[in-house]
């Protein structure tokens, strides 16, 4: 009888315990359900939030230079913690993926190769209306026509048309721009420039900010130090039998790293994603990050976006 009486209570603790363990403490929101037969739901996760792709490749370069890998690692946590709901690989997203994704975020080296599969899933979700984000040296690629068409400008792959390791002047252009909302010119220091680039004529890019090349050796050699040359734009169209306008924003950097976080950047490419995607929510941030990361909130109906600290 008492080993009886003795079972009965240590289940009764352990079934206590696990119901305390499940119930959330006071003021915090409780844990999101498990979906009937699927896999559980990820904390803090906002299941409604715009729906992210981050593309990345294997590393290319040095310490701090083209960090692809680090990029997945570090801006799935970032977006996740903004609300979004944030899947991504080291392949491009098939078919099947680009279906449930509302804006594709490109970081790798020379993005502009793909197989005939790839182009066609690519251009299924842009005719639909589909967003792209491009960065760095995702703009290059063995056919900048085409590219160019698809987010209004490329770069040529195996040609000279860079600077290395130099300092680039913005001086913003478009100040009225919500993606461009509270920057005023500054000087990004050390990454890298293109130029000689391939631009859509019809229609054009709207440019956000531009740059003088930098007088380095291969810019001097080449003829083009000194050139004024687009660094970040917008750019929208419709494909040839799309269904829907599809929007495109590119920032030309990102040679070093560590220039994703400047507090300058770091701002204006969640607006850049936000606007990409077309979203007007004005609760796509629904998740607080920690306090020393940016906090970004709705500033109209059109999925434009401010940023203050967090």
């Amino acid at each position: 009888m008492k080993t009886r009486i003795f079972l009965l209570l240590l289940a009764a603790i352990l079934c206590g315990s696990e119901l305390w363990a499940q119930s959330p403490a006071v003021g915090q929101s409780p844990a999101p359900q498990r979906a009937s037969g699927g896999p559980p739901a990820i904390p803090g996760q906002n299941v409604n939030g715009m729906r992210i792709y981050l593309r990345a490749g294997l590393k290319t370069h040095g310490p701090g230079k083209h960090d692809y890998p680090q990029f997945l690692a570090d801006w799935s946590k970032t977006l996740t913690e903004h609300g979004a709901v944030v899947d991504g690989s080291f392949h491009a997203p098939t078919a099947a993926e680009l279906e449930r994704t509302d804006v594709i975020v490109i970081y790798k080296g020379d993005a502009g190769y793909m197989t005939d599969r790839e182009k066609a899933d690519l251009e299924t979700f842009i005719k639909r209306g589909g967003g792209l984000v491009i960065l760095h040296d995702s703009l290059c690629g063995p056919d900048p026509e085409y590219f160019a068409s698809l987010v209004g400008g490329a770069k040529k792959h195996g040609e000279t048309n860079f600077t290395l390791e130099a300092e680039i002047p913005y001086t913003i252009v478009d100040k009225e721009n919500s993606i461009m909302q509270g920057l005023s010119d500054f000087t990004l220091q050390e990454d890298e420039a293109f130029y000689s680039m391939t631009w859509s004529v019809n229609p054009k890019i709207n440019v956000l900010a531009k740059a003088v090349i930098a007088k380095t050796p291969t810019a001097v050699r080449t003829g083009h130090a000194g050139e004024i040359v687009p660094q970040i734009w917008t750019y929208e169209h419709t494909l040839p039998g799309g269904t829907a306008p599809a929007r495109a924003f590119v920032w030309m950097q990102g040679h070093n790293f560590a220039n994703f976080a400047d507090p300058r950047i770091q701002p204006m490419l969640l607006r850049g994603i936000a606007w990409a995607a077309k979203n007007p929510s004005t609760n796509w941030w629904t998740t607080s990050p920690p306090p020393e990361a940016v906090t970004v909130r709705a500033i109209d109906g059109h999925g434009l976006y401010t940023s203050s600290a967090g």
